[in-house]
C-alpha cells in the first residue's frame, strides 16, 4: 500500500505543474524518491489517525455540508504530510493538494481491495470497519442460517420483472433462474397493499405488525389537533409506540436485529438512519451517527463526494432535456431537488448498503433495510423512465455486493428482497384541471379560491432523510400544528392520489347528512368531477357510503354485490375501504383520484408523474423475492393482503431459520360493518 501511494505521487509530481516533490535546484532520483515515500506514508497515517477523528468532530456539521467539505479536509491532509516530510522539498498548490489527495484516496481503496481480496480475514476486516460496530463483545455466532431484508422502496411487481427481462437487474435475474442453464435459487411473488399504499403504512405493519389506523401518509387528528406525517421524527416515534401497544411486540428485529435506513426500528437494538429514532438525544440515537462508520474511511467519503456531484449533474442534464423536449408528463426538478436525488441515490444508498455489509460480518441474525433511490427518482421522472431504469441498475450492484459480502459472513444467510409499495405513472391533478384538490374543496365550500394557491410539495420518503442530515432532527414550529385561517374552514392534505378533508372545528367524524346540511355542493362536486374516481364518507343510515358520479352511492356492507365506482379499481378494493373506513382517524370525507385501467394512470393530488398512496395501478401490487430454502408465503393459488400478513410471512422465515422467536397475540383485523 506504501509502496503504490508512493509510485502514485511520483507519477502525480510528474504530471501536476503545481505539485512537486524537489527543489527547485533538483534533486537525485533517490532523494526524489524517499521525499515521495515519505509524504505517502505521513498522508496515510494522517488519513487513518486523524481522518476519523476530524469526521466524527463534523458530526455536528450538516451531513451535506460534510460531503462538499470532503476535498478540502483530505488536500489538507495531503498539505499537511508534505509539511512535516522531512525533506522539506514537497509542496502543492491548495487546488493542487485536494486533486492529489483524492486520486491517492481512491488508489489506496483499491490497491487494499486488490491486496485483500483472496484473504477472507482480511477482506472482512475491511469491511467490517465500514459499520459502527461500537466494538461490544459479541457472542459466538450459531450455524442457523441469518437473514437480511432488503428494501427495493417502490418498485413494483411488474417494474421489477420488466427490468428482468430489459436485462437491467442480472443479480435478480440469476436468483430467478431466467438464463439459460441458470437454476432458480428464489421465488417471485406479488403481494397487495392496503388502501395506503405508503411506505409509512407498509413499512410499520412489515416491522411491527400492525398499521391499525394509518389512513395515509398524513392526516390530521382531531382529538390532538395535529398533523401526523409519516416521515416526520415525532410522528414516526408515535406510530410506532402505538404499532407496539396494538401488535403486543416490539417488531419483527426486536432479538438481535439491525435497522438501516427505514423509517421504523422494527425493535432493533442496532439503529442508523432509522427516523423513528433519530429525534432522540442520547448520542446512541444522534441522526447522523450512522453516517460516521462510512466516511471515516476517507475512501469511501472521495467515491461517495465525486458520485453525488456526479449525480446532481446527470439530474440537471435530464431534466433540462425532458424540458426542451417539452415532455409530458412533467413536474418542477429545480431547487434542491437535484441535492435531495443526490442525497437518496448516493450517500443513503451507500451508508446503508456499508451497514448492511458490517450487519452481516458481524453475523446478526435478522437485518432489515431501505433503499429509498428508485422511490424519490420515479416521482419526479416516472416508474419507468429511463432515469429511473438506471437507478434500478444501480440498486442491482448493491444486491449483488451484499450477496458477495454475505458469502465472507460468520454464518449462513438467506436474502429476502421485497418492496413496500409500487407507483403509478399519470399527470398531476393540477397539471390536468388547473387547481388543486384544496382549491376545488374550497370551491366545493362556497369560500374564496386564491388566484394563486401554495404549492402542494411533494412527500418522496428520501426528503425526511434529507431534513435529518441537515440539522438536528426537531420538528418544524409551523408543521407540528396545522391552524386553518379560520377554524370553520376544512384541512386538506394529500397523499399521492389520495386526498383526506376535514372539519378541524367540528370534534367528531362528520356524517354526509351533516356535511351536506353545511355545504350542500361540496360532496356534489367532489364526486362528479372527471378527475375523483369515488368518495368515502360516513353516514347516519348505513354507517359508511361510497360517492361516485351520477349520484351513486353504495353502502360499504352491500360493495361487495355492487362496487358501483370501485368496480374499476379490482378485487380486493371494497375490503380496503370497508377496513380504513374502522380507523378512528379516517378523514371525514377519504377522496380517491380516478383511475384508468388502460394504461394504468393515476392523477396524484401532490406535485409527482409517479405516485402511490390510494388506489388504482401499479402503486397497490410491490413484491417479494425469497428464497426457494423458504416455506412458501402462501398457499399455490392464494394471494398475499396488506402489511401485516407480510409481516407474519418474515416471522415466520425468521423462525424456521432458528431466529427469534416474537411473541405475536392473535389480534382480529378489523373491518367496518
Amino acid at each position: 500500500m506504501w509502496a503504490v501511494s508512493t509510485l502514485t505521487m511520483l507519477v502525480l509530481a510528474g504530471l501536476l505543474p503545481d505539485f512537486r516533490l524537489q527543489s527547485p535546484d533538483g534533486d537525485s532520483a533517490t532523494t526524489i524518491a524517499v521525499t515521495a515515500a515519505c509524504g505517502a506514508g505521513a498522508f496515510g497515517v494522517l488519513s487513518a489517525v486523524v481522518w476519523p477523528l476530524l469526521v466524527r468532530l463534523l458530526l455536528l456539521v450538516p451531513a451535506l455540508v460534510l460531503g462538499l467539505l470532503v476535498f478540502f479536509l483530505n488536500g489538507s491532509l495531503l498539505l499537511l504530510a508534505l509539511r512535516v516530510n522531512p525533506s522539506g522539498q514537497s509542496e502543492a498548490a491548495p487546488e493542487t493538494a485536494v486533486i492529489v489527495a483524492a486520486v491517492m484516496s481512491a488508489v489506496a481503496s483499491a490497491t487494499g481491495g486488490a491486496l485483500t481480496v483472496r484473504d477472507d480475514d482480511a477482506y472482512r476486516r475491511r469491511l467490517y470497519r465500514l459499520a459502527d460496530r461500537r466494538r461490544r463483545p459479541r457472542p459466538a455466532c450459531p450455524a442457523t442460517p441469518g437473514t437480511v431484508f432488503v428494501q427495493l422502496d417502490g418498485v413494483g411487481h411488474d417494474v421489477l420483472l420488466d427490468a428482468v427481462g430489459k436485462g437491467l437487474m442480472p443479480t435478480v435475474a440469476r436468483r430467478l433462474g431466467t438464463g439459460p442453464g441458470e437454476e432458480a435459487t428464489h421465488r417471485l411473488n406479488p403481494w397487495r397493499t392496503d388502501w395506503s399504499s405508503q411506505t409509512g403504512a407498509s413499512q410499520l405493519g412489515i416491522l411491527h405488525g400492525s398499521n391499525e389506523d394509518v389512513p395515509a401518509f398524513r392526516w390530521y387528528e382531531k382529538d390532538t389537533g395535529e398533523v401526523v406525517v409519516c416521515n416526520r421524527p415525532t410522528s414516526a416515534a408515535e406510530l410506532q409506540r402505538r404499532a407496539a401497544a396494538r401488535a403486543g411486540h416490539d417488531g419483527l428485529l426486536a432479538a438481535d436485529g439491525a435497522s438501516r435506513g427505514n423509517l421504523f426500528s422494527g425493535g432493533a437494538d442496532e439503529n442508523a438512519l432509522v427516523l423513528s429514532v433519530s429525534a432522540r438525544r442520547d448520542r446512541r440515537h444522534r441522526s447522523r451517527a450512522g453516517y460516521f462508520a462510512y466516511f471515516s474511511d476517507p475512501a469511501n467519503a472521495v467515491r461517495t463526494a465525486l458520485s453525488f456531484t456526479a449525480e446532481v449533474a446527470r439530474e440537471i442534464t435530464q431534466s433540462t432535456r425532458a424540458r426542451l423536449r417539452r415532455q409530458r408528463p412533467r413536474v418542477g426538478r429545480g431547487g434542491l431537488y437535484p441535492f435531495v436525488r443526490a442525497f437518496a441515490t448516493v450517500v443513503e444508498r451507500d451508508v446503508v448498503v456499508a451497514a448492511v455489509m458490517g450487519d452481516l460480518l458481524a453475523g446478526r441474525t435478522a437485518i432489515y433495510a431501505d433503499l429509498v433511490a428508485y422511490d424519490e427518482v420515479a416521482h419526479h421522472s416516472g416508474p419507468r423512465s429511463r432515469d429511473a431504469e438506471q437507478v434500478l441498475q444501480r440498486l442491482d450492484r448493491s444486491l449483488a455486493l451484499i450477496e458477495k459480502v454475505a458469502e465472507h459472513a460468520p454464518r449462513p444467510y438467506r436474502v429476502v428482497v421485497l418492496s413496500d409499495h409500487g407507483q403509478s405513472p399519470g399527470e398531476t391533478f393540477r397539471a390536468r384541471y388547473g387547481l388543486s384538490l384544496g382549491e376545488l374543496v374550497r370551491a366545493g365550500c362556497g369560500l374564496p379560491v386564491p388566484r394563486k394557491a401554495e404549492r402542494t410539495h411533494s412527500g418522496a420518503e428520501a426528503r425526511a432523510a434529507v431534513r435529518a442530515a441537515l440539522r438536528r432532527p426537531v420538528e418544524e414550529d409551523a408543521g407540528r400544528h396545522h391552524p386553518p385561517v379560520r377554524r370553520a374552514e376544512p384541512i386538506v392534505l394529500a397523499s399521492g392520489n389520495l386526498g383526506l378533508i376535514s372539519f378541524p372545528d367540528v370534534h367528531h367524524r362528520m356524517t354526509k347528512e351533516e356535511i351536506d346540511a353545511r355545504h350542500p355542493a361540496l360532496l356534489p362536486t367532489l364526486a362528479h368531477h372527471p378527475g375523483i374516481g369515488f368518495l368515502l364518507v360516513r353516514s347516519e343510515e348505513h354507517g359508511g357510503v361510497v360517492l361516485g358520479a351520477h349520484g351513486s352511492e353504495i353502502p360499504l356492507d352491500r360493495l361487495d354485490e355492487d362496487p358501483g365506482p370501485l368496480a374499476v379499481f379490482g378485487p380486493g378494493a371494497a375490503a380496503a375501504v370497508r377496513r380504513t373506513h374502522a380507523f378512528p382517524h379516517a378523514a371525514d370525507i377519504m377522496v380517491n383520484s380516478c383511475y384508468d385501467p388502460a394504461d394504468g394512470e393515476v392523477l396524484s393530488f401532490e406535485e409527482q408523474i409517479g405516485s402511490h398512496g390510494g388506489l388504482g395501478g401499479a402503486q397497490a401490487r410491490p413484491f417479494l423475492l425469497s428464497p426457494l430454502a423458504c416455506s412458501p408465503p402462501v398457499a399455490e393459488g392464494g394471494e398475499l393482503v396488506g402489511a401485516e400478513q407480510v409481516h407474519k410471512v418474515l416471522r415466520r422465515w425468521l423462525d424456521e431459520a432458528g431466529g427469534p422467536q416474537v411473541p405475536l397475540p392473535a389480534a382480529p383485523r378489523r373491518h367496518a360493518a
